[in-house]
């Protein structure tokens, strides 16, 4: 028999004692109830209530003398509802009896008690008639008469009834008494007979079941504590213990056989950390080092002391992680380990990811650290694995394939650039920083004009390069930049240290000569190219010269008109030496477009220039390339709106920028304007109010708001970017044409006084000698007076700027 078989008998035969126990309970129970019943609901009560009619009788004992005591008719009458009710509770009373009554002898005396009952109230009735008619004398002979003796008799029936009714009780509460008691002690005998049964059971299935359960067990522990997996329980039945004993060796061999593939594992991973070209360490609990760790460590870290120490000691010492870091580090890795894994996710970017660490002997290393937590299977944090490795020559590398990707770029920039205007700008740009250094050296203390002047230098340098596309140029000069712009502030960020501003400088110098040297020596592009100074190259077209040279070759010497003719062509060839067209002065600028309108989110404007045979000297291109390159930046960007602003005013998409040139009154005229909305009028008023430029009950004219444009640091920009904001704009073109001996005004073209916008053209105006006339007639008398006749009428409503 197995052990199956075992159990399921004991457990039949345990069921089918503890039935029989119960089901005799039960029966016992159910009759034993019924005689409680009996007892508690009928005799018990039946009883008291017996007792009760003791006490009924008296209140009517107490009521009739009050009748018949009464000294007035009210409370005769009072005795008399008593009675009544008393009556009444007698009556009910002894009913009551007579329903629960077991015996004759109980009927009998009830009924009895029923007759003298109304014996009794019926004298009591005469007696209550005669006190009621006023004859107290009949009342008092008929109470003692006939109501004493009726009231005796009732008395003794229901005396005799409360003795025969306890006597009853006595007697049904000895009888289930006893009856509980047989109960009990049969329950008790069978109870003891089945725990015996069961004990007797029971050790036969120790000896079959619990022995050699225990023996197995105690076999099991000695092979899990020895580990020796080699070992086997030996089978001695062939039932569900065997069957346990054969399932656990079997898993035996299995550990047996993963022993073996897990010691081959652990070899393979002590190979790997004592090989692999890489630190790594793993974090247990309070943040100590594990003393297994790979053999690289060593390497990388310099000491063989790290097991047992905390990552502050041993990886974070001589770093230049501050005190806040390394706290933080300390509260993420012990606020990880022992928790759930998603505390890791929470403070992982507290965990640093690179550290410069200074060795012993004052090399720096550069150590790439990377976390990763080790869980168990209800996703905690057992511990923490670190990865260090030593990138220091990584870096190296990398920083120097960083340099050659930006020489690279530089390249590229120069490249885009023709050797001529190239040349010009570096030339153009050493000399804003030689200005910039000379004005940093000849003044200690702090000055605004100063500081305006250094502003508008290094803005036009960085608008220049932006111009060109030079973009690495334009970051670093963007940085002195900014340092003028926080020191021209009302109250500024950083003091005037120029010291500070010196060394900013150099860096901005380094920058350019950088430039310059990639473009000389890389490229091989030394000096200005063909296009350079005028003393070593005629910039004249062929066609001309051999035109030239074949008329004077060709000449009739004896015809004076010929003569005349060869000579003035040829000083017309001298004439035009070292000049260029305006649109070929302003090409790069003008190539710039596309780029500054992507920026500003607009369409690339068109241009139209008119230079009525004029051309301008190279010694100017300088010039007019710095304040041109303000004033088209400004007109994109204040004048010209958005296109769907153009569509929604029925203008083209893309604005129109006009240039015309022209010699007036012995000076070179540039006028610019567009089709933009105008000078606004409105908002620089608001702004010169905030700034404190004017008051706020000025009553100022059109012309005179309009001027306060080229106050240095005026803009009207909403907020700073790289095209505008800074309030340099037509401060610096003011500045640059004042140098030259020129001027700039704006001319209202419109005649909207007080309008918020008005339409309006920038006037340049320079010395006469920058601009030559390609054709003589071009600057003939009748030429220049139609000029001047065109631009009279706009002098009257115009506004000077220098």
């Amino acid at each position: 028999m197995n052990i199956r078989h075992r159990i399921t008998m004991l457990v039949v035969l345990s069921f089918v004692a503890i039935s029989a126990i119960g089901g005799y309970a039960v029966f016992q129970s159910r009759g034993n109830a019924s005689e409680v019943k009996t007892v508690t609901e009928g005799i018990v009560p039946s009883t008291l209530a017996s007792s009760d009619l003791v006490a009924q009788l008296k209140d009517v004992q107490l009521a009739t003398m009050n009748l018949i005591a009464a000294p007035d008719q009210n409370i005769a009458q009072q005795a008399q509802e008593q009675l009544t009710a008393g009556k009444a509770r007698l009556q009910a009373g002894l009913d009551y009896q007579l329903k629960h009554a077991d015996s004759a002898t109980q009927r009998g005396l009830i009924q009895e008690a029923h007759d003298s009952l109304q014996d009794y109230f019926s004298s009591i009735d005469d007696a209550a008639r005669f006190k009621l008619a006023g004859k107290n004398d009949l009342a008092n002979a008929t109470f003692y008469a006939g109501v004493s003796q009726y009231q005796v008799n009732l008395q003794q029936n229901i005396q005799a009834l409360r003795v025969e009714k306890s006597r009853s009780t006595d007697a049904a509460t000895a009888a289930l008494n006893q009856n509980l008691s047989r109960t009990v002690t049969t329950l008790s005998g069978v109870t003891l007979i089945t725990v015996l049964a069961l004990f007797t059971m029971g050790i036969l299935l120790y000896r079959q079941i619990t022995r050699p359960i225990s023996r197995m067990q105690h076999m099991m522990s000695e092979i899990a504590t020895s580990q020796d997996f080699t070992r086997r329980v030996p089978v001695d039945q062939q039932d569900e213990i065997g069957k346990s004993i054969i399932a656990f060796n079997t898993m035996i061999a299995k550990i047996e056989e993963n022993s073996i593939l897990l010691k081959q594992k652990t070899n393979d991973i002590q190979t790997m950390l004592q090989n692999i070209p890489q630190g790594i360490l793993t974090l247990t609990e309070g943040g100590l080092i594990h003393h297994e760790y790979s053999a690289h460590l060593e390497s990388i870290l310099e000491t063989r002391d790290i097991a047992g120490r905390t990552l502050p000691d041993l990886v974070f010492s001589d770093t230049t992680l501050g005190s806040d870091i390394l706290s933080q580090i300390d509260a993420a890795v012990g606020s990880c380990i022992g928790e759930d894994v998603m505390n890791y996710e929470f403070n992982e970017h507290l965990l640093v990811g690179e550290i410069e660490k200074r060795m012993p002997d004052g090399r720096v290393k550069i150590l790439d650290l990377n976390w990763s937590p080790i869980t168990d299977d209800a996703d905690t944090v057992v511990r923490l694995i670190l990865c260090v490795r030593d990138v220091t020559e990584l870096r190296k590398l990398a920083a120097e394939a960083n340099e050659q990707k930006r020489e690279l770029e530089i390249i590229g920039e120069i490249l885009a650039v023709s050797q001529d205007k190239f040349h010009e700008f570096i030339a153009g740009a050493i000399k804003f920083v030689d200005e910039n250094e000379q004005l940093i050296r000849e003044h200690a203390k702090h000055d605004s004009e100063t500081i305006a002047q250094l502003f508008r230098n290094m803005h036009t340098i960085k608008g220049n390069a932006r111009t060109y596309g030079l973009h690495n140029l334009t970051n670093i000069v963007h940085e002195a930049e900014q340092t003028y712009d926080a020191l021209r502030k009302p109250n500024p960020d950083i003091a005037w240290d120029p010291a500070s501003l010196r060394e900013e400088l150099a860096g901005v110098r380094a920058a350019i000569d950088r430039y310059a040297r990639i473009n000389e020596v890389s490229l091989g592009r030394k000096g200005p190219g063909r296009r350079g100074s005028i003393e070593r190259y005629l910039m004249v077209e062929k066609a001309q010269i051999q035109e030239t040279l074949h008329r004077l070759e060709t000449v009739n010497t004896g015809n004076l008109h010929e003569l005349i003719a060869a000579r003035n062509a040829v000083h017309k060839i001298l004439r035009l030496l070292g000049t260029e067209e305006i649109e070929e002065t302003l090409a790069g600028l003008l190539e710039s477009l596309p780029s500054l309108a992507d920026e500003l989110g607009k369409e690339t404007p068109l241009v139209k220039i008119v230079d009525n045979g004029y051309v301008v000297r190279n010694q100017a291109s300088g010039t007019l390339k710095n304040v041109f390159m303000h004033l088209f930046r400004n007109s994109m960007d204040h004048g010209l709106e958005s296109p769907d602003e153009r569509v929604a005013l029925g203008k083209p998409v893309a604005g129109t920028i006009r240039l015309a040139m022209n010699v007036v009154d012995k000076q070179l005229q540039l006028r610019m304007s567009d089709d933009g909305r105008g000078l606004a009028l409105g908002r620089i008023r608001e702004r010169a109010l905030d700034k404190g430029l004017i008051e706020a009950d000025a009553a100022l004219s059109d012309e005179e708001i309009a001027r306060l444009i080229f106050r240095p640091g005026f803009s009207t920009a909403a907020k700073v970017t790289e095209v505008s904001g800074r309030g340099v704009g037509m401060d610096a073109v003011q500045s640059f044409i004042k140098r030259e001996g020129g001027q700039i005004t704006l001319r209202f073209l419109d005649e909207e006084v007080g309008a918020d916008f008005r339409r309006f053209e920038t006037v340049v105006c320079l010395p006469e000698n920058i601009a030559i006339a390609v054709d003589a007639g071009a600057g003939s008398a009748a030429t220049a007076a139609a000029s001047v006749a065109e631009a009279k009428p706009a002098q009257q409503n115009s506004v000077a700027g220098a």
